[in-house]
């Protein structure tokens, strides 16, 4: 049927005004769209580009420098040596079985290296570097960075490791530094991001450990931008880290050395004392180890070597090692006696070879005794029946007192892990740790350094240096921290009667310089420099022994604690030689010579030894096993 023309007309003005709306419609949506993408190109394209950048620039953390440890004289102890090294990151590696592949030609890596690697690489996250190989020779590293562009993934980097250019001479004291480990890790409460940096070192003992925050610096930043298979094209940015402090330490190296050197065959340890200002200028401990061994890691033969080593090379003995003082206590025992009013120095008590207390005898180490003895008398023959009648006297609260005045169970505050603070017992102690009453017993022990007494080498290097100044010494072992001088402690006047220290201390020097004083064949012969001291023998098990009847661990500990000059007083030592018999025979030689290096700087001469010993110790300084040329070594390392 045909369509009229006005029914024509009316349906081609339908369909413009539909074709109007829609087209108005799609231009509507068109401007919408364009000003959308305006607004996304032009407004936003800042936004837009910073997040196309985030997904091609990396941000990477820079290890610092870690502060470096330095000597009194300037002579580094612990420093850093430039070393090569290549890892990994997950995210930016692919096909890591043929880049694997390549290294083995390249730098040799071993399969188990390569294994070690892979499981390294399953267990960190994406942007976690992974250590392939440390330690690399130039030749070696130059090598991976030229076949770069194969190695996707593999980033080599010149980094800093630590280094003991002296060696054994501080390992128990500054220390050693390892990679961190998860262990570490998981030790921490607030962990610092720089220790996220792969094989990052941290201490793990001594001055390291203590240390810590202030040796081990800030983090840098560096901004590269990478390409699509994780290769660095260009460095943007780099903020170098903040290196760690530098600090000096109050150790003397040389005297240091021949106290290691001296004590060296012994299982054993001494400690000299700056009597003025405090300062630790040697703590030895033998036998000792090779800080650079641990690190570097360390093999298990060579480990298990040290545990097993009945020496016991690993703990440091000077601040560690905890043993009964014996007659080297004598000293506090007099000072309680004296402060107690319970005795005069001139008043003389009878020794017939033992003590009688309850049923029981208390002997001397004179079977025979030794007659009267008045204060000065009982040090210069360490009679032992002198202090058992001052114990009874005086009492153990006292004796404890004095103790504690004197420097005994406590630790000073040393920037050294595990020092122990020895033991000085009281009836209260003995209360609470052993659920018993004390019992006069108990007091005639402590009295000759025996029974629950116990003291560290440091301790006793206080001790006698409180005894030979009068003064509250406070051992100082950080002389300065990037330059700035650390402040010395103590000085304080003791609460001790000077007439009464005198008495003491003039019991010390007849005991190096009488005839008949128990350590006078390790008196000092010139008499500008002469040596104040005492001798101590005491037991490691509850028996008297012949030493050389038993074992090696059964015999006992030898010590002697001495001072000098004796009228201005300026070095303490302290000798412990574990099993090592007798203190006269043994740890008396040992710190007389150790008191003449320190007194004059350098090995001793030997007109400062009485004439007859001048041969024995010529022959014994020929052997000594001393660095020829401390300074030149460290220079040379450093160069």
């Amino acid at each position: 049927m045909r369509r009229s023309p006005q029914e024509t007309a009316l349906s081609a003005r339908k369909i413009s005004r539909r074709a109007m709306l829609l087209g108005g419609a799609q231009l509507g949506f068109m401007g919408l769209l364009g000003l959308r993408m305006r607004y996304m190109q032009v407004e936003q394209a800042d936004e837009f580009r910073l997040m196309a950048e985030d997904n091609r620039i990396k941000v990477r953390l820079l290890p610092p420098a870690r502060g470096l440890l330095y000597d009194r004289n300037g002579v580094a102890l612990a420093e850093n040596e430039q070393t090569f090294r290549i890892v990994i990151r997950k995210e930016d590696a692919n096909q890591i079985d043929q880049v694997l592949t390549e290294l083995e030609h390249l730098i040799n890596l071993p399969k188990s290296e390569q294994e070690r690697v892979r499981e390294g690489l399953r267990k960190a996250g994406p942007s976690a570097p992974v250590t392939i190989a440390d330690r690399l020779s130039w030749e070696a590293f130059s090598a991976v960075a030229a076949n770069g562009p194969a190695l996707p993934g593999v980033t080599p980097e010149v980094g800093l490791t630590r280094h003991y250019p002296l060696g054994e001479d501080f390992a128990h004291t500054v220390g050693y530094v390892r990679a961190v480990t998860r262990d570490k890790l998981d030790k921490m409460e607030v962990i610092d991001p720089i220790y996220r940096i792969p094989d990052f070192q941290i201490g793990m003992t001594g001055v390291e450990t203590t240390l810590e925050d202030q040796l081990k610096g800030k983090a840098g930043t560096l901004r590269v931008e990478q390409n699509a298979r994780g290769r660095i094209i260009r460095e943007l940015d780099r903020q170098e880290g903040i290196p760690g402090s530098n600090i000096q330490l109050t150790f003397d190296h040389k005297m240091q050395n021949f106290v290691q050197a001296r004590l060296a065959g012994e299982s054993a340890a001494a400690v000299i004392l700056d009597i003025e200002t405090g300062d630790v200028m040697a703590a030895g401990s033998t036998p000792a180890f090779d800080p650079n061994q641990f690190v570097r890691g360390i093999s298990v033969a060579d480990y298990s070597a040290l545990l097993e080593n009945k020496y016991r090379p690993l703990p440091s003995k000077s601040v560690q090692g905890a043993y009964p003082p014996g007659s080297t206590f004598k000293m506090v025992t007099a000072l309680a006696a004296l402060e107690a009013g319970v005795v005069a120095p001139d008043e003389t008590v009878r020794c017939v070879g033992h003590t009688e207390v309850g049923g029981r005898r208390f002997h001397c180490w004179k079977r025979a005794g030794h007659g009267n003895v008045n204060l000065v008398g009982s040090l210069r023959h360490s009679c032992d029946v002198y202090y058992y009648e001052m114990a009874q006297r005086a009492g153990i609260e006292k004796i404890a007192e004095m103790g504690r005045k004197l420097g005994l169970g406590e630790s000073y505050g040393l920037p050294l892990p595990g020092m122990s603070s020895g033991l000085m017992p009281d009836k209260q102690w003995k209360l609470q740790k052993r659920g018993a009453e004390w019992v006069i017993g108990d007091s005639l022990n402590a009295s000759i350094g025996q029974g629950f007494v116990l003291t560290t080498p440091m301790q006793l290097a206080v001790m006698t240096a409180r005894i030979a100044s009068g003064r509250e010494v406070i051992p100082r072992l950080v002389k300065s921290i990037d330059g700035v001088e650390q402040e010395i402690l103590g000085g304080d006047k003791l609460d001790i009667n000077e007439n009464m220290l005198r008495a003491v201390r003039q019991g010390m020097y007849e005991v190096t310089n009488s005839s008949r004083g128990t350590a006078y064949r390790s008196r000092i012969a010139d008499a500008t420099l002469q040596m104040a001291g005492k001798t101590g023998t005491s037991q490691v098990r509850n028996k008297v022994v012949n030493n050389n009847d038993v074992p090696w661990e059964e015999r006992d500990h030898a010590l002697f604690v001495s001072y000098a000059p004796y009228d201005n007083p300026r070095y303490a030592v302290s000798v412990v030689v574990e099993h090592g018999g007798g203190g006269s025979s043994t740890a008396a030689p040992i710190a007389r010579d150790l008191m003449l290096f320190a007194l004059h700087g350098s090995v001793p001469p030997l007109d400062s030894y009485p004439s007859s010993q001048r041969g024995t110790i010529r022959e014994r300084f020929r052997t000594l096993p001393l660095r020829d040329d401390p300074e030149a070594d460290t220079e040379k390392s450093r160069a």
